[in-house]
C-alpha cells in the first residue's frame, strides 16, 4: 500500500470519527499530541474490530473505550434507552453500529474502490489490548479521543503496508 493510501486512511477515519460522533451526539476531540505509531490504550473494557480488505487495502480498524467513553457512547447512541452494561449484548451492539458508521463514512470520503469490511467483532472486559501483526510490512496508529464530558475512546488502525495496490 502506497504511503499516501495510508495517509488517506488514517485521516479519514480520523474525521470520520468526529463527524460521526457528532451526529449521534458525541464530542470527541482528538489528542493530537498522543497520536502514536504503534499501539497505545489503556483501561480498555470495550472494542470494536471491523476488518478491510480489497482494492490494495488490508487492514484493521478498531474502536476501544474506556469504561467511561463505553458509557458516554452507549447513552448517546441509544438516547438513553440501553443500559451501558459491557456483558450485554445489545449495549456492545451500539459500539458495532459506531464502527460500522465510522468505516462507511471513512471508506466513502477516501474514495478508495473495491475495499470491502467485515462485520464487527465485539470483545468487552478489563484491559482489552490490540496485538496486531508483527511483520515489517504492518504499520498501525493509536488516535486517542477525548469523550467530552469524559471518557476516552482509541481508534487504532492497522494496514499492511508493503501489499500491492
Amino acid at each position: 500500500m502506497a504511503n499516501d493510501k495510508l495517509a488517506i486512511l488514517v485521516n479519514t477515519f480520523g474525521s470520520s470519527l468526529i463527524s460521526v460522533g457528532r451526529e449521534v451526539g458525541l464530542e470527541v476531540v482528538l489528542n493530537k499530541a498522543q497520536v502514536t505509531q504503534g499501539v497505545k490504550v489503556d483501561n480498555v473494557c470495550a472494542a470494536a474490530l471491523i476488518g478491510l480488505v480489497g482494492g490494495g487495502v488490508q487492514g484493521t480498524a478498531v474502536i476501544m473505550l474506556d469504561a467511561n467513553g463505553f458509557v458516554n457512547v452507549v447513552t448517546a447512541m441509544s438516547g438513553g434507552m440501553i443500559k451501558p452494561d459491557n456483558n450485554d449484548p445489545t449495549a456492545m451492539s451500539v459500539v458495532g453500529e459506531l464502527s460500522n458508521m465510522v468505516s462507511g463514512r471513512s471508506l466513502i470520503q477516501s474514495a478508495l474502490h473495491g475495499v470491502d469490511v467485515t462485520p464487527p467483532q465485539l470483545l468487552s472486559g478489563n484491559n482489552i489490548k490490540n496485538v496486531p501483526m508483527q511483520t515489517p510490512g504492518v504499520k498501525c496508529f493509536t488516535l486517542p479521543f477525548a469523550i467530552v464530558p469524559t471518557g476516552t475512546l482509541y481508534l487504532v488502525l492497522s494496514f499492511n503496508a508493503a501489499r500491492d495496490a
